[in-house]
């Protein structure tokens, strides 16, 4: 049975709050408590939280609409907007997002989950900035952390009153340390520890990772180009990439929480048909859980004359837990991850390679430079013409070149780091 050593909590919305949350729950007794959807939440703040949740993924599905879509989701994206990094500057100055924030939080926005959970004296671990703001000021009387969950972030994430408040955010990379000083958080409340990642993806001394890294080097270098030029370093980190085995290439392509892009993974699945029947390409389309997504994909492929068989699979679940679940399953099979870069860009640190579609959102942008500046990802090409493109990345060895950047590059050790930092 697991003890119960913190008190975990995120947000129902998307994917990526939970998704952070989710490695951590060995130390949360196997729960993760959601700041807008928990067992007696009052009936005002759920709505609030409905509302709120449904206009974002309103406003990000209608992005495509030419022209009208982009302008209305420019107006929203820029109450969020991440301010060009360069010059450093003092940018402790709040937001109209904090405020807007603050103004419901003072009204009682949380008073009541962290009075529910104050009497535990346990640490509040939050991965949704609104939760940490509403514990503060609520005085919550344990520790409370903050998990950001992008390569940089917007001034929303930082407390409203910086200079005094007590929140500690464990940072997913280094730079976020300089950003969350401009915003003018005391540096004493700063830790880089990397994003947390799944446990049952890594291992310990991360041995799982290696054994799947060896393995997707291997099918991401089928001319030996990257394995001969690099075989000593294969031989001391995944010694399996240097072992000839012919295998079928998985690529996973990821919708976000909001549904959007979909058509984008029907667009490989219609362009990759003939070797996915050729049994030469896996292809896993991720739904997550949304129902309507996995119906559409459904669709698609029966359109296609496949079925969800070895070779074509839906990563679907009603329930998220179950969804992160069977999807850090499908990733130990997986060779290439293409997606937006939304908090799975940490993923690459799997040793993951990450195709790239468009960003939605001012963060996703900053996480589309952070993952094109550790050697992990690449901007998608046409995806028309992806039956030219993709054999010629593979043949020269590109593929391959990420993955092992990803997995020297980018922190893959997160989630043990913040237990570590945690339990001190």
């Amino acid at each position: 049975m697991m003890v119960k050593k913190i008190n975990l909590v995120a947000a129902d919305m998307g994917y990526g709050h939970q998704r952070a949350a989710y490695p951590l729950m060995t130390l949360s007794g196997g729960e993760i408590i959601t700041i807008n959807n928990y067992e007696g939440i009052p009936d005002w703040e759920k709505k609030y939280w409905l509302s709120s949740e449904h206009s974002y993924n309103q406003i990000s599905r209608f992005k495509k609409v030419p022209l009208l879509g982009t302008l209305v989701f420019g107006v929203m994206d820029s109450f969020q907007k991440i301010e060009p990094y360069y010059p450093w500057r003092d940018l402790s100055r709040p937001t109209a997002q904090q405020k807007f924030f603050f103004k419901a939080i003072k009204k009682g926005l949380g008073q009541h989950l962290i009075n529910k959970l104050n009497s535990s004296g346990l640490p509040l671990v939050t991965t949704f900035f609104v939760a940490a703001y509403a514990a503060e000021y609520h005085n919550y009387q344990g520790d409370i952390y903050c998990i950001v969950c992008d390569s940089d972030a917007s001034r929303a994430w930082a407390p409203l009153e910086p200079k005094t408040s007590r929140i500690k955010y464990l940072l997913p990379t280094a730079k976020l340390k300089k950003r969350f000083l401009m915003y003018g958080v005391k540096e004493e409340n700063l830790f880089i520890t990397g994003f947390p990642l799944p446990l049952e993806n890594i291992g310990e001394d991360r041995e799982i990772l290696r054994v799947d890294l060896g393995r997707r080097i291997n099918a991401l270098d089928p001319q030996g180009k990257y394995r001969l030029a690099y075989s000593s370093l294969l031989e001391k980190i995944a010694p399996l990439a240097l072992e000839k085995k012919a295998a079928p290439l998985s690529i996973t392509y990821a919708v976000g929480g909001a549904g959007a892009q979909t058509e984008v993974g029907v667009a490989i699945l219609n362009h990759l048909s003939s070797k996915i029947k050729e049994g030469k390409i896996n292809l896993n389309l991720v739904a997550g859980n949304r129902s309507e997504v996995k119906n559409y994909f459904e669709r698609a492929i029966k359109g296609q004359g496949l079925d969800s068989s070895a070779n074509v699979k839906i990563i679907f679940a009603p329930d998220k837990i179950d969804y992160f679940k069977k999807f850090n399953i499908c990733l130990r099979e997986t060779d290439v991850l293409w997606t937006k870069p939304s908090e799975l860009s940490f993923y690459c640190a799997l040793g993951l390679p990450v195709i790239i579609s468009t960003p939605v959102g001012s963060q996703e942008d900053f996480n589309r430079e952070w993952l094109i500046a550790v050697g992990a990802g690449l901007d998608s090409l046409p995806v028309e013409y992806i039956s030219e493109w993709l054999p010629d990345l593979l043949d020269s060895g590109r593929l391959a070149h990420l993955a092992m950047d990803a997995f020297l590059n980018a922190e893959s050790r997160g989630a043990y780091q913040i237990e570590k930092l945690i339990n001190k």
